[in-house]
């Protein structure tokens, strides 16, 4: 198979996570850095043998042989690279929120299937092997029909006002930030998991710090520096730290869920629990090798991943024998290896795409009104 060669756009927490994921995948090669910040770029080039930085990512677009590029910048820049990177012909794989407003995400979605070039949005968190086993019990009929939804995505970065990063920038994150941020991988979960669409929610936003102190240098995502006071400026703060949602998915399935980025000890914790009228199942990011399931009249069982005993639609997604963990890292390569895998031969698009970035954004911007008008808003089901 001819090597797919791609570059890779940002150098901060994201843009490193997708560089050495992309280096698991057979026939993919990393070509170029886009960097902002050129000693950066520099540095992560040499540390990974990378031929080319610039900083300018429309250098990279205008070299023929480049066929692809991962898009790792703040959120406010996605729509104008992947826009750049679709009239160039190359294939863009784009972290998520896709863009920061509906109209741009349709706007991208049609032009990707204009010019016929491969999309993706990158909801990593559908590929742990368990994940996918929910949804595989759920189509099989195991769960029966489901009823609730619940759960919560927590984390605990952001809990001081000395806590600092771009995302809680507007003018670099949007106007939304957790609910963007870590909401959004809930609900697409949620709705892939179910294969039910929300109809309806209604929707409690919350700012805890109307201002935090922003340093005068640069800070690495999750990098919580021990800084003086000398070190800062005050700056006001317009996105939200954490959100709750009520909603429905259809007539009948209900749901509730919290996302939060000041929840002390809460590292990363995503849990979700689906609930049907057979079985129920639930799942928690910081222990992402188990599933625990539970009925009425029997007791509960936690299943430890085990690729022999999963369903043969989930057992593709787990590439390592019972007692071998696969995390967080393992989830971006699942989805690259679907995405280049589409490039080399043509096949369907077994990943999130544009297409589903944009149904996230259409949810957020459901909330964002919901929460405005504090009552309930349609979500329209044409995503």
């Amino acid at each position: 198979m001819k090597t797919i060669k791609t570059a890779i756009f940002g150098t901060g927490f994201m843009g490193r996570v997708h560089l050495e994921a992309v280096r698991r995948v057979e026939g993919v090669e990393v070509v170029a850095i886009g960097a902002r910040n050129a000693e950066a770029g520099q540095r992560l080039a040499a540390a990974f043998s990378i031929p080319k930085v610039t900083g300018d990512y429309r250098e990279v677009l205008c070299d023929p042989a480049v066929n692809a590029v991962h898009i790792c910048t703040p959120n406010a820049q996605h729509y104008a690279m992947a826009k750049d990177a679709i009239l160039a012909g190359k294939h863009v794989l784009c972290e998520k929120p896709l863009t920061t407003t509906v109209a741009e995400a349709e706007e991208l979605v049609a032009l990707a299937s204009k010019h016929g070039v491969r999309n993706c949005v990158c909801h990593n968190l559908r590929y742990y092997p368990m994940v996918q086993q929910m949804r595989r019990m759920r189509e099989a009929g195991d769960l029966g029909e489901i009823l609730v939804v619940q759960g919560t995505y927590s984390q605990d970065w952001l809990l001081h006002n000395t806590d600092w990063n771009w995302r809680v920038d507007a003018t670099a994150a949007g106007a939304s930030r957790c609910m963007a941020d870590i909401g959004s991988h809930f609900f697409d979960m949620a709705e892939h998991v179910t294969g039910l669409r929300v109809t309806s929610l209604c929707a409690d936003l919350q700012t805890f710090h109307p201002t935090r102190k922003k340093p005068k240098h640069s800070v690495e995502t999750f990098a919580n520096k021990l800084m003086g006071a000398e070190d800062y400026e005050e700056v006001p703060i317009e996105t939200e730290d954490f959100g709750a949602v009520v909603f429905r998915m259809g007539s009948r399935t209900r749901g509730a869920m919290t996302a939060s980025q000041v929840s002390a000890g809460r590292k990363n914790r995503f849990s979700i629990e689906i609930c049907g009228t057979k079985a129920s199942v639930a799942w928690d990011q910081e222990r992402p090798d188990e599933l625990w399931s539970g009925r009425r009249d029997e007791g509960n069982q936690i299943f430890i991943k085990d690729p022999a005993l999963l369903k043969p639609e989930a057992r593709m997604y787990a590439d390592l024998p019972g007692g071998h963990s696969e995390g967080y890292d393992d989830t971006f390569k699942q989805v690259f290896r679907r995405f280049y895998r589409s490039i080399a031969t043509g096949g369907p698009a077994e990943y999130p795409q544009f297409i589903d970035g944009l149904r996230q954004l259409v949810i957020l911007d459901a909330e964002l009104r919901s929460n405005r008008q504090r009552g309930w808003i349609d979500v329209p089901v044409r995503s």
